[in-house]
């Protein structure tokens, strides 16, 4: 976007301070309506949540015009869907398919059950909005809505009804419409709202001691515990934290953890065929994975590793050792990774990020934060949803600083905050634009799906016009990226409309063929540019 290439000769630059300028000036022109709706709304809180929730779901949903219902790409997205199609036939596992060799891929047990890996937390949310809307992605859609509501309801537990509901408003730009976790199936904003409901429950807790708010807390662990097993130990740790003592009301917090014990044990069985055996654990055992697909040497030498991958995979290797190497391989992963946090934090927050460290005194939030920091950082990966469940600690941690902060130089932050989302969620709510095509490039934070698999949705659109019953085989060529799997199924293999399969050579594909006379087979080839679909010949 050149200056004199377009009717106000505005380049890239000139479209930011414009913007910027026209948004502190309305926001002047309307301060004085805005500041009393503002309040009458904070101190409401039933109408606050359901104002944050309804505006998160309808600004995504304005957006699906340019940016549509996600394609699942990633095999953990690929897994976590079959868990939810697993739920919905109301059961924790299907039965192994006879052929299963056709069906061997990332992350899903064939045997002794085909079944994905996963706990059933990001699943279930997935079945709902799968069962109550026809669609996957509405369960997700309703669980970030519902995730940012309850980060406010966390807040006041902890500040006044006006700071709490500023925090909402920041949670809702940096969780909402534009963000990874509204669009995609990974998991992120489900552990959120469990941490939104632990640690909003903890302070009511400490002041009232209600059994309510007991239940609330175990509400919050359950679903962490069905969800990210792992990453539940450093929530445990910092409720303890703060509890120190126990007393009766945390009696439904502790029968909440026991149920949540309960169900991994039940699921486990169901899996796995052992009480204590995790399906994830079995994985790794039969497969090598979820583990070692991360950082394996790299298989094709024609694509290089990322930068992380690199170093991760380095700190890895030398994890495995003893001694001061481990201590400085530690170190130096979690000096790395600190980069990745500024998916909690807008640009301008890092300035109220500052104010609320060197204020002190804020002692259990931050060591709450060092415990999901320094305890993830044992696990050699990363993703932003290991940590989701301090979510609403990130956000606490901003308001305290900005609350702390002069007034205006506290609304100055905030604004730029808004400015933020509202100049990106305008280009994408433009994104065919010129101007919108020429300002992506320096898109940064936002997640929403410009990059959704081409090659994935031209093969589903292809197949959705041939109206027979399909059997896919999937061959691939030999320089194949491994990462990039194809062969993902429905829960019911055998009553599924498209069912894919690997290409195993011609007397092992005849099995497969004779085991379903009734299908159309097809070749799928997705190392063609673009994937070759073709009629299956021997």
């Amino acid at each position: 976007m050149y200056p004199f290439e377009n009717p106000i000769g505005f380049g890239a630059s000139d479209v930011v301070e414009f913007a910027l300028a026209a948004l502190l000036v309305s926001m002047v022109l309307l301060r004085p309506r805005i500041v009393p709706a503002f309040r009458r709304l904070a101190s409401h809180p039933v109408l606050a949540m359901l104002t944050l929730a309804g505006l998160a779901a309808t600004l995504r949903l304005v957006l699906l015009p340019h940016h549509p219902v996600p394609t699942p790409d990633i095999y953990d997205e690929f897994s976590h869907l079959l868990m939810a199609d697993t739920l919905r036939h109301f059961r924790l596992a299907n039965p192994p398919h006879p052929l299963a060799q056709f069906f061997e891929t990332f992350f899903v047990l064939q045997d002794p059950t085909y079944s994905s890996i996963y706990p059933i937390g990001q699943g279930l949310m997935l079945a709902f909005g799968w069962n109550t809307f026809g669609y996957p992605w509405a369960g997700v859609l309703f669980c970030t809505a519902v995730m940012i509501a309850a980060c406010y309801w966390m807040l006041r537990g902890w500040v006044s009804p006006d700071w709490a509901l500023l925090g909402g408003l920041l949670a809702l730009f940096e969780f909402g419409p534009l963000c990874l976790w509204m669009n995609d199936y990974w998991g992120g904003s489900f552990p959120a709202l469990a941490g939104c409901l632990v640690f909003g429950a903890l302070p009511r807790l400490r002041r009232q001691a209600r059994w309510r708010d007991g239940w609330i807390l175990g509400a919050g662990l359950f679903l962490h515990l069905i969800t990210r097993p792992f990453e539940s130990i450093f929530l445990l740790l910092a409720v303890a934290l703060y509890i120190r003592r126990p007393f009766r009301p945390l009696l439904p917090a502790l029968a909440c953890t026991l149920a949540a014990f309960g169900l991994t044990v039940v699921q486990n069985k169901a899996v796995t065929g052992n009480w204590l055996t995790l399906p994830e654990a079995l994985s790794q055992y039969q497969y090598g994975v979820p583990a070692a697909l991360t950082f394996q040497p790299n298989p094709m030498p024609h694509r290089a590793l990322t930068p992380q991958q690199q170093l991760e995979y380095q700190s890895q290797l030398a994890f495995r050792g003893s001694g001061p190497e481990t201590l400085t391989t530690f170190l130096t992963r979690l000096e790395y990774r600190v980069r990745y946090y500024r998916f909690f934090f807008l640009a301008p927050l890092y300035v109220a990020l500052t104010v609320f460290l060197i204020s002190g005194r804020q002692y259990w939030i931050m060591a709450s934060l060092a415990l999901f920091a320094l305890g993830t950082n044992f696990f050699p990966a990363f993703q932003f949803h290991y940590v989701a469940a301090a979510t609403c600690l990130f956000v606490l941690a901003s308001v305290i600083g900005l609350e702390k902060m002069p007034r205006p130089a506290a609304h100055i932050v905030f604004f730029l905050c808004a400015a933020h989302f509202a100049f990106w969620y305008a280009l994408h709510l433009a994104d065919d634009q010129p101007f919108s095509l020429a300002m992506r490039r320096y898109e940064t934070g936002d997640y929403i799906n410009h990059q959704n698999p081409e090659r994935r949705i031209a093969v589903g659109q292809a197949l959705a016009r041939i109206p027979d019953k399909l059997l896919i085989l999937v061959r691939y060529w030999p320089q194949h990226v491994f990462q990039e799997e194809w062969v993902y199924n429905a829960a019911d293999i055998h009553r599924a409309r498209i069912v894919w399969a690997r290409d195993l050579g011609d007397a092992e594909d005849e099995k497969l063929k004779q085991l379903y006379p009734d299908r159309t087979v097809l070749l799928l080839e997705p190392d063609a540019q673009p994937p070759k679909l073709s009629p299956y010949e021997p």
